[in-house]
């Protein structure tokens, strides 16, 4: 059942990524280009975290997920505060 809630994660951020960046293309506001990538990032920390869960039993892939978390939310925090 676990596996069943980490497919559902990374499918939710995935389709929050194409809603906000497909209303970014028809408005150009850059905040949701922002949040777009933003989740864009999560979506790809959801894979790895299944990857890490499911796939790579022996590894641990704690610091790429951290890393990619960390980057995804610096995209967010950069549109945050630099756009205007």
């Amino acid at each position: 059942m676990v596996y069943v809630i980490y497919g559902l994660c990374a499918l939710t951020a995935l389709l929050c990524s194409v809603l906000l960046l497909r209303a970014y293309f028809m408005s150009r506001y850059k905040l949701l280009l922002w949040s777009g990538l933003c989740f864009a990032g999560l979506t790809l920390n959801n894979t790895i975290l299944m990857l890490d869960k499911i796939v790579f039993l022996e590894g641990d892939l704690l610091m790429v997920r951290l890393i990619t978390a960390l980057l995804a939310l610096f995209l967010l925090l950069y549109g945050l505060i630099c756009d205007e």
